[in-house]
């Protein structure tokens, strides 16, 4: 693409122009399988990130009729907001597979496989126009495919690919293309108006898609210049219906971006509360770094934070370097066009992140997708006509390597918490990488990592409000309850309408035994954010617990309405029709909780309890049977399965569970008092006496071990010392009415028995 500009464009030679159908189609089977061996490894990849607001919790995405609601997503910032065609593939993504990940990933391969293949059309097509075609004709398909296979298969297209959602950025790099190509067939088809049908028909679809698509006409005017009609006027001349039409599509992108307030919900644009200035001046190292990872690509980061830059005097170097490179591509537009062209391309595709400031990033990899594309023409280019088919076979070895890397990139992205440790060894100043850490190793129950993770967060950004929310969560997980309604109330003194902090807090308060203030934390949470499914699941518990069963019913309802596939809210809802008498009901919504997490211990052992305490205790055993076969070595299941055997009579197999349940935890303060409770049963009162003692050790303000240990020396005839552990019991207690009774008993026995 560096041959001369001018030319009277004509029909190409045939046997240039249409090389042979079955090489063609080699080199597209060749690229199709070696993008899909280098991404193989990337089909099971979670959600991460922005994947979860964007798709996991997109409701949008639930339905693909009507039309008119998909193509309306949603507001606030996400990464799909103004952006309908991206959305629309997602829901399609949804109405095939659901949340299976696999066939959103396969896709995101399928989409970029198309747009190498664009990108190889693109370059054959261009290098035989007449402009072009004495150095590269006779070998336009293995310039092409050299062009081709190191774009697609460069590491540092990974994040655009393996990362779900930034299929914004390729498929838009799909539709660029496209409108680039479309144009370039209409050059000497025999039946121009359809490509230039396509041409503007990718073109829309690109706007629809991601905003970046701005530059799109002005690039097919600029190809135009450098490699058909040799200059602006003769362009406009021959094609300007073409043109006016390539400009409409601004209409739409106008239109979309004032759908989101014109700067994206607040996230970046017009409104922000951020200096223009300052923002450009993070973007010369941004830009100068994105040239270095095109040239060698490592380290590879996924997420690099936001930092500033103080002024040009910390930045000089890599200011000095972009405006060189501004200065040149304006420089060749003028007296190497094709070369100019290339230059023009790079930055036109990267000017909307570079010129409008944003929230958050600064340095985001997956924005050099379509603008890598230039650099490796440039390249390939420049080293075809100087050493000919061993240079390709060179840079074909190259892709090959490339691909590997990209394979081995991918393996970061087969766990949340791989991803962000990687990130965090990479970039350890970075806050949002340690929260974003720290809530990876939360959701997979690594709480007190979880927690060390935040407070690193915290030390380097204080501000981050949606990481003390999960620092309390992660602190509540880890019995630093009183410290975590500390934590969250500060939260809601500088944001008191933070619907997560106020859910935090009240499930902070409700472990605490204060279901009653957490009930106005929890509707808060639902008055603030109606769709919010957990709030909505826990304030449905904490109504059914409280005797409000009916309207507990109808917030757990909610909840899986707005979220099906949620565990918790089954297992809730089941407890409160169980609480209501219907059971049968209850059964199938704890089966349903079940179908969706099988292995679910716990889930086994919480529905134990809600059946014994319903009064069903056969059922309940099956429960707590079930729950000690998946975890054996659990502590807790034992104690549940001791407690039901207790229950039914079956004291010596209920003091093996126990004592089991002991072995495994041997400072679990109810399994050393039912254990007592088991052996005073058996009138084995002197064994059971160190068992209530050790409970008490633990936990002094046991009202019920001081009246089970009093129990137990009343019946050995200790009586003084049974009422003085009674009156305990009942002044930790003040209305535990069995503990009156026994101290009443004790004293009566006392003043009847003889001095």
């Amino acid at each position: 693409m560096t041959g001369p500009p001018h030319a009277t464009p004509h029909p190409p030679e045939p046997a240039v122009a249409t090389a042979s159908g079955r090489v063609v189609a080699v080199a597209c089977g060749v690229l199709v399988l070696a993008i899909f061996a280098a991404y193989v490894n990337s089909l099971s990849g979670p959600f991460v990130y922005d994947d979860k607001d964007s798709i996991v919790e997109n409701l949008t995405l639930r339905h693909l009729w009507p039309l008119s609601d998909v193509l309306a997503p949603l507001s606030g910032g996400l990464t799909v907001s103004g952006r309908p065609v991206l959305n629309l593939s997602l829901a399609l993504n949804f109405a095939a597979g659901g949340l299976d990940v696999r066939g959103y990933h396969v896709t995101n391969v399928l989409i970029h496989a198309l747009t190498c293949l664009t990108l190889f059309g693109l370059v054959r097509r261009t290098l035989v126009l007449p402009s072009l075609r004495e150095p590269f004709g006779e070998a336009a398909v293995p310039v092409a495919f050299t062009v081709a296979a190191l774009w697609a298969l460069h590491p540092l297209q990974s994040e655009t690919v393996t990362y779900i959602v930034q299929r914004a950025e390729s498929l838009m790099g799909l539709f660029y293309l496209l409108t680039l190509y479309g144009f370039v067939r209409s050059v000497d088809a025999p039946a121009p108006r359809r490509w230039k049908a396509l041409s503007v028909g990718a073109c829309l679809l690109g706007m629809a898609t991601k905003e970046n698509m701005v530059s799109a006409p002005v690039l097919v005017l600029l190809l135009d210049r450098a490699f058909v009609a040799g200059s602006f006027a003769e362009a406009w001349r021959r094609r300007r219906g073409f043109y006016a039409g390539l400009a409409a599509t601004w209409i739409l992108l106008i239109g979309l971006l004032a759908s989101t307030g014109g700067n994206r919900g607040g996230s970046v644009g017009i409104g922000v509360d951020i200096s223009w200035g300052d923002y450009v001046l993070t973007q010369f190292p941004a830009l100068v770094h994105y040239v270095r990872l095109s040239f060698w690509p490592a380290p590879l980061v996924f997420e690099y934070g936001t930092f500033w830059i103080g002024s040009l005097a910390d930045v000089w170097p890599q200011a000095c370097v972009v405006i060189a490179l501004i200065a040149g591509t304006v420089f060749a537009l003028w007296r190497k066009p094709a070369v100019g062209f290339l230059g023009a391309w790079f930055f036109a595709v990267l000017a909307p992140t570079s010129l409008v400031p944003g929230m958050t990033q600064r340095i985001v990899e997956h924005r050099m997708y379509l603008s890598l594309a230039p650099l490796v023409v440039l390249i390939v280019a420049a080293v075809y006509p100087r050493v000919g088919r061993l240079g390709l076979a060179a840079f074909w070895a190259l892709a090959a390597g490339l691909g590997w890397l990209t394979f081995q990139r991918n393996a970061d992205y087969h766990s949340e918490i791989a991803l962000w440790a990687d990130t965090v060894v990479k970039r350890p100043a970075n806050a949002g990488a340690h929260a974003s850490l720290g809530a990876a190793l939360a959701e997979a129950g690594r709480m007190a990592e979880a927690v060390r993770e935040d407070e690193m967060a915290l030390r380097l950004t204080p501000g981050l409000l949606t990481t003390r929310n999960n620092l309390g969560t992660a602190l509540i997980a880890v019995g630093r309850v009183s410290e975590a309604i500390q934590l969250l109330e500060e939260s809601l003194r500088q944001d008191p309408n933070n619907a997560q902090a106020h859910l935090n807090l009240g499930v902070a308060l409700d472990l605490l035994k204060r279901t009653p203030k957490a009930m106005p934390h929890y509707l808060a949470a639902v008055r603030i954010k109606p769709d919010f499914a957990e709030a909505q699941n826990n304030l449905g518990d904490a109504l059914s617990r409280s005797g409000r069963n009916a309207e507990g019913i109808a917030h757990l309802q909610e909840a899986l309405r707005l979220k099906p596939a949620f565990v918790s809210a089954h297992y809730n809802l089941a407890a409160a029709l169980a609480r209501a008498g219907r059971l049968e009901e209850a059964q199938a919504q704890f089966a349903a909780g079940l179908q969706l997490e099988p292995a679910d211990a716990d889930a086994h052992a919480n529905w134990g309890g809600v059946l014994l305490a319903t009064g069903h205790p056969g059922e309940a055993m099956a429960q707590f049977e079930s729950a000690l076969r998946l975890q054996p070595q659990s502590a807790s299941n034992r104690y549940n399965y001791g407690s039901v055997l207790a229950a039914a009579g079956r004291l010596d197999e209920a003091v093996q569970q126990f004592e089991a349940a002991l072995r495994l935890k041997p400072d679990y303060v109810d399994a050393h008092n039912n254990l007592g409770n088991a052996l005073t049963l058996l009138r084995r009162e002197t064994e059971a006496l160190p068992h209530y003692e050790a409970a008490l050790r633990l936990d002094p303000a046991h009202a019920s071990a001081h009246n089970n240990l009093g129990l137990a020396l009343a019946r050995l005839g200790r009586l003084p010392e049974a009422a003085a552990q009674f009156a305990e019991a009942l002044r930790l207690a003040p209305d535990y009415r069995e503990a009156r009774d026994n101290l009443a008993r004790a004293q009566e026995q006392l003043r009847a028995s003889p001095p």
